[in-house]
């Protein structure tokens, strides 16, 4: 099969990934062989690729957001039907024995497996998974438009929730891509106000376009006091500013999987009980309730398409803020 293959990480503008053949994977028990029709483009694929995420799997398939149909099922398998549409998330599966899994927290699970990074992922044309961690994808979103929900979505959504909001809050988000421009709808459709401060004006204006009641640049300090923020952006720098721009007993919601150094601030910024906290991975929970969700409002994604060997050049725009909304690989044309 056709996939695109990481040996050693480097910088994007390398471009480090192999598009080649490879041996196609074989479903075990209780798994399923899935045909990849496409796999949209995450900014954790580029710290993979890039080495911020130290390297687990080498060489390693990346991509976690991937909308195909099931081609065969392994033995032992139950949940869905040959041809049914699914999506593939980060979390690949876990350990369902530790402290964490036991108490419905697995998204903390000491020994979880993700897509892309400690498994291969969907840069290919084939993919396997167990069946207890894929998702049926609802009727009416096209394939490119459900593959950035998949993790951009379903992360977004867990963030707006760890948010505590009620309708009426005012929400800052810093940095407007793949996740927020998904979870700006999922904002305003509980009545929640959306102030955006984002670096790219093109993103700026998507974020005026979907909605946000204000604009600004990435460390702009928006026009009113904030209930709540989320920081989608990797840059610890923006963290005092967020912190900042506040209320008392507001929350900072930290939403990326790394993130550069946050810088050091005064005390007084965190004072009058304002929360910072971090959000890691996603519960299958998180993702089932998002997607039923996503149908329900409906969510219209933004999407720019790429041949699957055109992988490299996704990711090149990615990082230079190119892509208003997200990427996606189409894999099976």
């Amino acid at each position: 099969m056709k996939a695109c293959l990481l040996r050693t990480p480097a910088k994007i503008q390398e471009n480090p990934l192999e598009f080649k053949d490879v041996d196609a994977p074989k479903p075990g028990s209780r798994e399923v062989l899935v045909r990849v029709q496409v796999c949209g483009v995450c900014r954790t694929d580029l710290h993979v690729i890039e080495g911020e995420l130290p390297p687990k799997l080498s060489p390693v398939i990346p991509g976690h957001q991937v909308v195909g149909r099931i081609e065969r099922n392994g033995v032992d398998t139950t949940r869905f039907a040959n041809g049914a549409r699914v999506g593939i998330a980060w979390l690949h599966k876990t350990d369902g024995t530790c402290e964490y899994c036991r108490r419905g927290e697995e998204n903390l699970c000491n020994a979880p497996l993700f897509t892309g990074y400690t498994v291969n992922g969907g840069y290919a044309e084939w993919i396997v998974a167990p069946e207890d961690f894929v998702y049926p994808i609802p009727e009416g979103l096209a394939d490119e438009h459900a593959a950035p929900l998949l993790c951009a979505g379903i992360i977004g959504y867990r963030c707006l929730r760890v948010a505590d909001l009620k309708r009426g809050a005012k929400l800052g988000f810093y940095g407007f891509g793949a996740a927020a421009h998904v979870a700006i709808q999922v904002a305003n459709y509980w009545g929640v106000e959306v102030y955006a401060a984002t670096r790219d004006q093109r993103h700026q204006k998507l974020a005026m376009e979907l909605g946000a009641k204000w604009a600004g640049g990435g460390l702009d300090i928006p026009p009113t006091q904030l209930d709540a923020s989320i920081v989608f952006a990797p840059a610890g720098e923006i963290v005092p500013v967020a912190l900042k721009a506040l209320r008392k007993g507001g929350r900072l919601i930290l939403g990326g999987i790394h993130m550069s150094a946050i810088p050091s601030f005064p005390y007084d910024l965190l004072y009058q009980e304002r929360m910072i906290r971090s959000v890691a991975n996603n519960t299958r929970q998180d993702g089932e309730e998002f997607l039923k969700l996503a149908a329900e409002i409906p969510i219209h994604t933004h999407v720019q398409l790429y041949p699957l060997s055109d992988a490299n050049r996704a990711l090149n725009a990615l990082k230079n803020d190119a892509i208003p909304g997200a990427a996606v690989l189409q894999v099976q044309s």
